[in-house]
């Protein structure tokens, strides 16, 4: 089975290793940089996708499929399972949902150990910064991270506050490998007020993650529609909530620390603080985001990040309105993964123009 799922995973990652391979230019490393942060794109959407789905436990057990590398394989345990429970978390649809989610993240990991390897390689001819092999090190063990996470996500039966880390874990990885794809290339001159936006920038950023984090909270304690109508939530700006309960980490999936089920007034909590949080964040990104556009360099990805805001506000709002609908559900997941993208990168050129404001353009070019 473990060499099926390796095959599988080698597979996933030939296809756009191949692109990268086959295109034109020179830069290959460069390109492969900017791939491997796509691809994990892809894979946090798809896994926004799992979880909305409610695909989590699709294959009860991991990192197979009741032992098997694929659905195919074990279609016999599936379809029992599903007999016997039609509604139930196990089907041959979120199997295959599930199993899915899984190559993908095996393909990404294939792809990083391939940089990794490729960056040792460059090192050892040039002694410059974008070919140290620190940082995929460094993403490497990000991956192993993830999946242990991943594993624990399905034999701890979707508790929250695995599911939860599950997801920032995934949000961490697309921004270290984001910031490893900016530094493949030169960044266009900024401004020398450009320190000015440094700690807005970095707040916002940080910002952005506890948002993200409460938003993996609402999803995974499935409390998306426990707050019913907007602005107000249940016809009342401050409803009845519990908390200490909505925010005790460490219980089971609907379930509070004393196995007791979860009350409503707690999946309210939870709701209401995600989206009353979305204010603040909404403002603070706006305000940084048009600071920003006032300085030569910065204009491009702060202007990409004011339509960006806009999008997530909207999706988050037409969420509820239109009863959780999954596409918008699945887009607003996306949102808050383009936004941090963006988030990152102007993280980089204001750190990038504030410390190495002489480094000359061909630092970063390939060695002769």
């Amino acid at each position: 089975m473990l060499i099926g799922l390796a095959l599988k995973g080698l597979l996933v990652a030939l296809i756009p290793a191949t692109l990268v391979y086959l295109s034109r230019g020179t830069d290959r490393y460069r390109k492969l940089a900017w791939v491997m942060v796509f691809f994990t794109f892809d894979l946090i959407v798809f896994g926004a996708f799992t979880r909305l789905t409610d695909s989590g436990l699709g294959c009860p057990d991991w990192p197979g499929c009741y032992g098997e590398a694929n659905p195919f394989l074990a279609h016999e345990d599936i379809s029992a399972a599903q007999a016997a429970m039609p509604t139930g978390p196990v089907t041959v649809f979120k199997a295959w949902i599930e199993m899915i989610h899984r190559y993908l993240a095996m393909g990404v990991g294939v792809l990083i150990i391939a940089a990794l390897v490729i960056a040792w390689r460059l090192s050892r001819a040039s002694s410059e910064l974008r070919y140290s092999p620190k940082l995929p090190a460094l993403l490497l063990l990000f991956v192993c991270i993830q999946g242990a996470f991943g594993a624990w996500t399905v034999t701890l039966k979707l508790q929250p506050v695995i599911v939860t880390i599950h997801l920032l874990l995934g949000m961490s990885l697309l921004s270290l490998l984001t910031w490893h794809a900016m530094r493949q290339s030169p960044p266009p001159v900024v401004a020398g007020d450009a320190h000015t936006m440094r700690w807005p920038a970095l707040l916002s950023l940080s910002i952005l993650f506890v948002q993200i984090a409460l938003g993996g909270w609402v999803s995974t304690n499935y409390s998306a529609l426990a707050c019913g109508g907007f602005p107000l939530c249940q016809g009342s700006l401050m409803p009845e909530m519990e908390w200490a309960q909505g925010f005790t980490l460490w219980r089971p999936l609907g379930m509070t620390s004393s196995n007791e089920y979860l009350p409503f007034g707690a999946l309210v909590a939870i709701h209401w603080a995600h989206r009353y949080f979305a204010i603040f964040v909404v403002g603070l990104v706006a305000w940084t985001s048009h600071r920003a556009r006032k300085i030569e360099g910065l204009r491009s990805v702060s202007r990409a990040i004011s339509w960006v805001i806009l999008a997530q506000l909207a999706t988050g709002i037409s969420t509820v309105l239109l009863d959780w609908p999954l596409s918008i559900a699945v887009l607003h997941n996306a949102g808050a993964a383009i936004l941090l993208i963006l988030l990152v990168m102007l993280n980089y050129l204001i750190v990038f123009s504030t410390k190495n404001t002489d480094i000359p353009h061909s630092v970063y070019t390939l060695p002769a």
